[in-house]
């Protein structure tokens, strides 16, 4: 047994509201600069629909994630070595911009110096972030929003194309969901294993996957490589790019930028300990309905004294261990068993798992006029709307409705469960019996899922290094105020390596607490008469809000 500990997320799709504040605030945080436009390092996809870029789940076209050969080992569906030599000058398997989309902006300038008069009225043509002409905006990182249940939409969707034309033609009336995605950080990725220069690595002490940009050399076999297609291509620097798990913030002890900023609060951080000795034999089980119990398999119990003590040989500090025990990930996939994979099939063995919607089937039922929050009427609607779990089935379970139907049934028990507790009815445990818990399981399940705290949705601890006191000093400038960005390259005229290293924005405890009365960290010389209202928390007084009083020299 070889214990490590990785960093995980889960997000509760029942609290999406597609509201994008998550792409937004990691778009400012990580890609707001020149040469990553149409780079999403969080994306918002409306479900059923065809994704960003299009149709990325379809990996007969892309050819991304690992294929099991007939001798039981893994390969990447792409091709071998031998293979990725032929074609590391020319790779076809590469989505274009027109898969993702041409990024624009408007000609705001226009409006503003356009002259007064006539009958003509300016308008704000839109402009291409790539050339700097004139544009037509015809697709973007969610053009599919609120119109995925329509059939020109949906017809691209590569998981509803699987489902039968029936279900195709009543799909729109069954339900839309949103689904955020970022990288899923995987035990196995492909990406790695898909890079000829070795740049891509994952962290052994978090096990965060990241893009050496010194050692990358932009053959983007990556990219194909990334069933997810969450590598992207820095069109400027030559280099690829990709989520990076906010690491410097992890370090720290807080959440990702796109957790921290969530309206729906749906987003779980926290530690697992696995076994990486058996991550190769998991993901090349035979049977791909298999791939969701193999993984589960590999995660490790942290209450099991076996497991703190192999984990402390293996030199994991003890606050990671008692993290990894309060760790939410934990609580969500193996004691309720309410999270699962996105897209196992591919083999990746992904860190960022999902609860599967449980809205849409309550809004049918009450649609039809019936309790929606009913027990017996939410156990007979997951078990006939095939429709919803077939879908479902196939997003997060390799095909099998069997695991879905059982979270559903979880999180309908537990509705049904809590719902007589808020009427001031007695509490009912046949109700928790039906679905293997008990009401003690039921309270906490609801508590963590429903009205969890700040602490309890994010269990992160503090990196250890040897110059851990080195982190206070990390926050040197803020990602939006600097060209190349946090870590991602392309300071110099040859790359990174050729010019001034690139800060990486860290918000701690001393910036949360100086940035009232300053810019940055290096205040402006005219500190007096400035102040950064954006970043004010109404709290004290910082110089330059208000006038000085006349006690204090003032005229």
């Amino acid at each position: 047994m070889r214990v490590m500990a990785q960093m995980s997320m889960v997000m509760n799709l029942d609290k999406c509201i597609g509201c994008h504040t998550c792409s937004v605030t990691c778009k400012q945080a990580w890609t707001n600069r020149s040469g990553v436009e149409y780079v999403w390092f969080n994306n918002v996809e409306s479900r059923p629909g065809q994704g960003y870029p299009r149709t990325y789940e379809d990996q007969d076209r892309w050819q991304g994630g690992w294929t099991r050969t007939r001798s039981g080992r893994l390969k990447p569906r792409a091709g071998g070595r031998i293979k990725k030599l032929l074609s590391i000058f020319a790779n076809p398997k590469l989505p274009a911009m027109q898969d993702y989309y041409e990024p624009w902006t408007y000609d705001y300038e226009h409006l503003l110096t356009a002259p007064a008069g006539g009958t003509d009225t300016p308008v704000a043509r839109p402009k291409s972030l790539l050339t700097g002409e004139d544009t037509k905006v015809t697709w973007s990182a969610n053009w599919d929003d609120s119109l995925a249940g329509g059939n020109e939409i949906a017809a691209g969707d590569p998981v509803l194309r699987q489902l039968s034309d029936q279900v195709r033609q009543e799909y729109e009336k069954a339900f839309l969901f949103f689904l955020p995605r970022i990288c899923e950080h995987c035990l196995n990725p492909s990406c790695a294993a898909s890079c000829p220069s070795g740049a891509i690595y994952k962290r052994a002490e978090d096990g965060i996957v990241l893009v050496d940009q010194d050692r990358c050399r932009g053959w983007r076999m990556c990219v194909t490589g990334c069933p997810y297609k969450k590598i992207y291509f820095n069109h400027r620097t030559g280099k690829a790019e990709k989520c990076t798990f906010c690491f410097p913030r992890i370090e720290i002890g807080q959440p990702t930028i796109c957790s921290e900023t969530c309206v729906g609060r749906l987003r779980y951080l926290g530690l697992m300990l696995y076994d990486a000795d058996r991550v190769g034999a998991a993901a090349a089980v035979k049977d791909e309905h298999d791939l969701y119990d193999a993984q589960r398999s590999v995660f490790l119990d942290p209450h099991d004294p076996e497991v703190v003590a192999a984990a402390r040989a293996a030199d994991i500090p003890d606050d990671w261990i008692t993290a990894a025990q309060r760790s939410p990930i934990w609580d969500l996939i193996m004691k309720y068993e309410v999270a699962l994979p996105l897209h196992p099939e591919y083999r990746t063995m992904p860190m960022v798992w999902y609860i599967p919607p449980l809205s849409p089937v309550v809004d049918i039922l009450r649609d039809t006029g019936h309790d929606g929050e009913d027990l017996n009427n939410l156990f007979g609607a997951v078990d006939a709307l095939r429709i919803p779990v077939d879908y479902l089935a196939g997003l997060f379970t390799a095909g099998d409705p069997g695991p879905v139907t059982g979270v559903l049934q979880r999180l309908a028990a537990m509705r049904a469960y809590q719902r007589r507790i808020n009427l001031g009815e007695e509490r009912d445990e046949s109700l928790a019996s039906t679905v293997g818990m008990t009401g003690q399981q039921m309270d906490d399940m609801y508590r963590l899922l429903a009205i969890a705290k700040y602490e309890e949705r994010y269990v992160i601890p503090a990196a250890h290094a040897e110059d851990a006191h080195h982190l206070e000093a990390l926050g040197t400038e803020c990602s939006l105020d600097f060209e190349g960005g946090p870590g991602m390259g392309g300071s110099g005229p040859f790359g990174e390596a050729s010019g001034t290293p690139a800060p990486i924005s860290v918000e701690n405890f001393h910036m949360l607490r100086d940035r009232q009365t300053a810019d940055s960290v290096a205040a402006p010389e005219d500190k007096q008469a400035r102040v950064n209202l954006l970043n004010w928390d109404g709290k004290g007084h910082p110089e330059g809000l208000f006038p000085p009083r006349k006690d204090e020299g003032a005229p």
